[in-house]
This record gives C-alpha cells, structure tokens and sequence, in this order.
C-alpha cells in the first residue's frame, strides 16, 4: 500500500534527522494518513479510501465527497478516485 493520499495526491517527504553534535541521517516525514469510509449520494454506495487527516477536513467543509470531487483538480486524485468522478459527472 503506497503511503500516498487518493484525494490530494499527498506523498512522504524526505528531510534529515539532525543530532545535537549535527550529525545529519536521512528520515521520510509521512502523511497522517487514515482509512475513511465516505458516503456518495449521488452513486447510492460507500467508498473507502486513504486520505489524510487535512483532505478529510476539505471534505466536511465542501459538504461531502460529492461536492469537493466536483471541484478536486484531475491531476491529484489516484485512479481509483478518477473512475469515480467520472461516473458522478455521468450521473449529474
């Protein structure tokens, strides 16, 4: 399972971890990544994906999956998430 949000495209970051005497090892910095299970009126089903704590916040304020996949940029979501925007611009 790639450690990447569906919905913002959000993926590790790479940084150093710095000691007191300076010495400088590589760490990856993850995403607070969470197994959400979201609720699609307009497809009548639930949809569970992986996102992060901030794109589940986005999507109480748009007003719910739906609404904020109608204004989500193409380019960020995962496949998965691309099929289902799709098929909700089909049905609207």
């Amino acid at each position: 399972m790639p450690k990447k949000c569906e919905l913002t495209g959000v993926s590790p970051l790479k940084g150093n971890n710095v000691s007191h005497a300076n010495n400088k090892t590589k760490r990856r910095f993850l995403p607070n990544l969470k197994k959400v299970i979201f609720k699609s009126d307009l497809l009548k089903r639930n949809i569970r994906l992986n996102v992060t704590n901030a794109a589940l916040r986005t999507v109480d304020f748009k007003g719910g999956l739906d609404k904020f996949l109608k204004s989500a940029k193409y380019k960020n979501l995962s496949k998965r998430v691309k099929k289902i925007k799709t098929s909700l611009s089909q049905k609207s």
